[in-house]
């Protein structure tokens, strides 16, 4: 898994995790943010969260096409520096009036644009690091370990930002509303830490930051015949379009998903399950699978019996965690956007594996044969919280009912998570190296940019969950995702012989 990729994955993926962290940190808690802080309708909320998002992933499109003409690297520096100013002021605890939403959205205006520099083009520099022969054919696992990264960061994020928003509250006096606002300072010093990486690593990555030729000189980019452009870009944005839809229903994490944590999942956990919400037992479990890979991959039995005496602590540092838990744990609805990034990290070995061993027998399904599947499990994912959420009241009833409705067990949001990673390790990371390997030389920073548009689009309709979030069945919120989930599946299947002529 690790064995044969190019120094700068590691360097670009540690960057990019710091930055995450920093995102995710915010993202955990903005939706709740917006109804607390300015007393927002779920609808109205929901719409200035999903055009956030819309703005996030639409402005790659700008980042890349810029830095095309002057260069990756140039365009991430700069990045980071914006969006640096946006969390800032976000995090000034302005109040509710009309002058602290002007505030906010010029916030969110600088986070989005700062995000297009950054976002796009520090993954077309990791994908240009497998243009030499030597990695092409680790450039799939290259995106997956660069994917993990990003979650490890994800996956500290909800924690951060509950704990942050405690300690203010607890500890220096300030109100809810205003505890928020240090959640999102977190993102600030999230992205000093990126730069200084980006920084004290920019060896091992440098000859992909483009826009470095001496004056005078042309850059040579090496060009295709027209019709072959023209069925790369076709190609592209037949599976951009497919994209939309999986980001419209992923994304419901950060808004209905975390409404339903907030209203209808019970405010505390006992025994094994409280034992989930706690980062330290997911970060063990992680490492104990990473051990278990070792245990069965490493050539020395020296390594072997190391990766054994890890599995062995950890096992015991989960058991001695079980024999301290007494009585019911709080859980509040941001900590369950734990869940996703840690999937992520510890099931990214176990895909890398069976797709590694598929691809021996010469049997590994094509990228865009992978997003067509990863369609149909994030239908399954929500066939689990329309399952779930059968005989609830509607949010409505609920939110008259208070202390008197109806909750239900944090597994069922637990068990969506689960099914929802693997939907998600099978089309984002494989998709973006799709669009890697696949997008025209001379428009690989637009293409990647086009890509993140189709998220954006995706992102923009997240809001549809929102508006539904009221007066209807719960079950008829969660099919409506499942419906347009499977409908893009058999979309991608239908051009799947157009699609794979060009991988």
């Amino acid at each position: 898994m690790f064995e044969g990729q190019p120094k700068g994955l590691y360097a670009l993926a540690l960057a990019n995790t710091g930055e995450r962290f920093g995102y995710y940190t915010m993202l955990a808690v903005f939706a709740l943010f917006l109804r607390a802080n300015f007393g927002l309708e779920p609808g109205t909320a929901g719409a200035i969260y999903s055009t956030f998002l819309g703005l996030v992933y639409f402005l790659p499109l700008v980042g890349g096409a810029m830095a095309d003409k002057f260069g990756f690297g140039k365009m991430v520096t700069i990045g980071i520096f914006v969006m640096f100013a946006g969390y800032l002021l976000l995090s000034l605890p302005l109040g509710g009036d009309t002058f602290a939403l002007i505030v906010m959205a010029l916030s969110l205006l600088l986070i989005g644009f700062g995000t297009g520099l950054f976002k796009g083009n520090l993954q077309v520099m990791v994908g240009d690091l497998y243009n030499e022969k030597k990695y092409a054919d680790k450039r799939d696992s290259g995106f997956s370990i660069f994917y993990m990264a990003i979650n490890i960061g994800a996956l500290f994020a909800p924690t951060a930002a509950v704990k942050i928003m405690e300690w203010a509250q607890t500890d220096l006096g300030y109100s809810v509303n205003d505890s928020y606002h240090f959640a999102f300072a977190v993102a600030c010093a999230s992205l000093i830490l990126s730069i200084a990486i980006y920084y004290f690593t920019r060896s091992t990555f440098r000859h992909v930051e483009g826009g470095t030729k001496k004056a005078g000189e042309e850059a040579v980019v090496e060009d295709l015949p027209a019709s072959e452009n023209k069925a790369r870009i076709v190609a592209l944005c037949l599976v951009f379009a497919v994209v939309i839809f999986f980001w419209m229903a992923f994304h419901q994490n950060g808004l209905t998903l975390t409404y339903f944590a907030d209203e209808f999942t019970e405010k505390t956990s006992t025994g094994v399950q409280s034992m989930a919400f706690n980062v330290w037992n997911l970060v063990t479990i992680i490492i104990m699978v990473y051990a278990l890979f070792s245990v069965f991959q490493s050539k020395k039995g020296s390594n072997k019996l190391i990766s054994g005496l890890i599995l062995l602590a950890g096992a015991a540092f989960l058991y001695w965690q079980y024999t301290g838990v007494e009585g019911e744990v709080a859980v509040s609805a941001p900590i369950f956007q734990q869940f996703n990034p840690f999937y992520v990290v510890a099931l990214t070995p176990v895909s890398l594996a069976i797709f590694g061993a598929l691809a021996k027998k010469g049997k590994e399904p094509s990228a865009p044969r992978k997003i067509a599947l990863g369609m149909i499990i994030a239908a399954v994912g929500f066939a689990v919280m329309a399952y779930g959420s059968f005989g609830l009241p509607t949010p409505e009833a609920q939110k008259a009912l208070g202390e008197g409705g109806e909750f239900v067990s944090a597994n069922w949001l637990i068990s969506t998570y689960l099914v929802l990673t693997f939907a998600e390790l099978l089309l984002s990371p494989m998709g973006i190296s799709f669009v890697s390997k696949v997008a025209p030389p001379k428009l690989k920073g637009m293409m990647m940019g086009g890509w993140f548009v189709a998220t954006a689009l995706g992102n923009m309709l997240v809001s549809v969950g929102g508006f539904l979030w009221g007066g209807i069945d719960l079950w008829i919120v969660w099919t409506v995702f499942i419906v347009l989930c499977l409908l893009s599946a058999v979309f991608m299947f239908a051009m799947m012989k157009r699609l794979e002529k060009v991988c």
